[in-house]
This record gives structure tokens, sequence and C-alpha cells, in this order.
């Protein structure tokens, strides 16, 4: 009999499984403050600060409605008083976020924050004459394939965010006539 091939599941399928316990245990209902942070602070503020539970108050039996949270957020010693100061709008932000007013107030702790590293510069273009070389040099390579891989390399190379393409080591061998 023929099994049923298996679909390709999307990334963010598996990544929320892994990462919902981490955020349940956190007080976040999900991962999506912590990934959508930078959306919901700005860049400026979350590059300083990045949020670190959420303390829900004790539910009293017989009160239908539940008190807003508290958002727990490290930032950096630096930042601190700018937070301080836009705390109002950072949890009307929050509550935007979200769609119902979930935090009514927000506890700064000083302490170091994750930094992540931005994004790789895109490589700079070649000159021609750089692709000329790079090209004449792989002209007698046979494969296709082994070729095509080669001058990806080599592109890589010369076009690397501090390379010049003039520095030794990194010039194009000139090919064998």
């Amino acid at each position: 009999m023929r099994t049923a091939a298996k679909r390709a599941v999307p990334l963010a399928d598996l990544v929320g499984a892994c990462i919902g316990p981490a955020a349940a245990r956190q007080g976040f209902s999900g991962a999506d403050i912590l990934v959508s942070w930078a959306d919901i602070v700005g860049d400026r503020l979350a590059a300083a600060s990045q949020p670190i539970r959420l303390d829900w108050p004790r539910r009293h039996p017989g009160s239908g409605a539940s008190d807003p949270a508290v958002l727990v957020v490290r930032v950096e010693s630096a930042f601190a008083i700018d937070l301080q100061h836009l705390a109002p709008l950072v949890v009307e932000r929050v509550d935007a976020f979200y769609g119902w007013r979930c935090v009514g107030r927000l506890v700064l702790k000083q302490g170091p924050v994750l930094r992540r590293d931005p994004a790789p510069a895109p490589p700079r273009p070649l000159s021609g004459a750089d692709l000329s070389r790079l090209k004449a040099a792989l002209s007698g390579i046979g494969p296709d394939a082994l070729r095509d891989a080669l001058q990806r390399l080599g592109t890589g190379i010369l076009a690397g965010p501090d390379s010049t393409g003039d520095r030794e080591g990194t010039s194009v061998p000139q090919s064998p006539d």
C-alpha cells in the first residue's frame, strides 16, 4: 500500500508550538508581543527594551470583569527615563495591538537587553572588469553546476561588504592561456 506523502508545514506552526509554553510561563498568551515588540514601541525603544512578562492579577470569584495586567519590561538604564515618560503611550499601543485593555500599568526593570544583530549589508555589485575576469577564470570548468557554484562563491568573495577586489588574495586569477 502506498502511504500518504507528508506535506510541508510552515515554520511558524512549528516555532509557535515550541515557544508557546515558554511564553505562557511568563504570562504571555503567545509569543506575538515578543515578536512584534519593535512594531509596538518603535525601533528606537525596542533596541533598548524588551518585554519580560505579563503579571495577571488574581481573579476573585464572582467578579465578571478581570483587572488589566502589569507588563514588566527590561530596559537599559540610559533609556529608563524615556520609557518611563512614554509608559502611557506604550500601554495604549500594547492594548491597541491586542484589541482590548489587557495592560493597565508598565513596570520597568533596569538591566541588560538582548541585542539582535542587524541584518548583514547586501554585497556590492561587481564591476564589469571583476565580472569579466571571474568568468574568464571559470571558463575552463567543465560541468555547468560546478562552474555556477564557483561563480557564486567568487562573486560572494569579491563583492563582500569590506572587499574592494584589489586586495592581495581576493583578486581573480588570470586564466591560463
